[in-house]
Parts: structure tokens; sequence; C-alpha cells
């Protein structure tokens, strides 16, 4: 039997919509197809990454506050009107502060969407990833850490090898 979903389609008209209604818009970063069907099976909109782009933490070698200071500020801000002018359809800010985030999202016409930018950009994403718990020693502020499937992984394959070196799996219930 042959599934086929309805491909939804989330357009700039969509998000322009949500942000003048005032609606949260919710976003996870997901890396594979899996993962992006659980979570649209969930309900939240994916942004699906298939070359995992360099994001601030390779381009700046640190995942430090940007924009912190008086003249980067009012460059961010002087650049996210620019490209509002350019057509872009929604902004995405990253790890900056909470204060900026909502001068910056006021701003504008179009959607912002934020990652360690405050509770004031119209709606929030996070690297699924990273909410699961599946990147190890990764924990900036912003991050919520809904699960810490690290550990559960690294245990259950500790646990796997222990069983195959005590020649306990497979066991005669393992077995055709």
């Amino acid at each position: 039997m042959s599934v086929h979903k309805e491909i939804k389609r989330i357009t700039t008209h969509t998000l322009q919509e949500m942000k003048q209604r005032g609606e949260k818009i919710s976003m996870l970063t997901a890396y594979d197809y899996s993962m992006a069907t659980i979570l649209d099976d969930a309900g939240l909109d994916v942004l699906l990454v298939g070359d995992l782009t360099p994001q601030s933490i390779y381009k700046f070698g640190t995942y430090t506050v940007r924009a912190k200071e008086e003249e980067e500020a009012n460059k961010l801000k002087s650049d996210v009107l620019a490209l509002q002018a350019a057509g872009c359809f929604g902004i995405v800010l990253e790890k900056i502060p909470a204060v900026l985030g909502k001068e910056v999202s006021e701003s504008l016409l179009i959607p912002t969407i934020g990652i360690g930018a405050g509770p004031h950009c119209d709606g929030q994403v996070l690297v699924v990833n990273d909410m699961i718990g599946l990147t190890k020693g990764f924990k900036p502020r912003f991050l919520r850490q809904y699960l810490n499937l690290y550990e559960d992984i690294l245990g259950a394959a500790q646990s796997y090898i222990r069983d195959v070196k005590a020649n306990d799996f497979p066991n005669d219930k393992e077995q055709y």
C-alpha cells in the first residue's frame, strides 16, 4: 500500500498572514526525511536542511551573542531593512539580544524567526537534533532540550556491546 501525503507549502503570503494575525510561528530544522516526517505528523512546520550550511559558529569561530555592541546592532537593523526592501520574505535572527530581536521584529513588515533572539520574534526555530539532545555538549542558553537522546543512545549502544561480548545477544528468543 502506498501512502501519499499532501505536500504542505508555507509561502511568503502564508507567513505574512500569520504575522499580521499575531500568530506565533513554530518551526524546527531537520536534517533528514524521516525526522521531517515525524515533525510534520506532530503538526510542526519543518525547514529541511539538506546541505548542513554552516551557521554562525563556523562563520565567527565561536558561538557567542552577536550584535551586543551598538555598531553591530545598527548594522543588523539597516541590513534587515535592506533585505526586506530587496524582497526577502522573512528573516532568521540568530543569537542576538532579546531587546534587539524585538526592535528588529517591530521594524519589519516581513516575519522574523528567532533562534536565541528572544520571545518577540514572529516565530521560533530550533534544530531538532539539539532539541532532542542528540548533540553532546552543545547547550547554548537559548536551547531548551526536551530529551537527552545522546545519553539514551550511548547507554543502549554500551548495553548492546556488553550483551554481545557476554554472548547474551542474540539469545534463544532472538533467533529463527
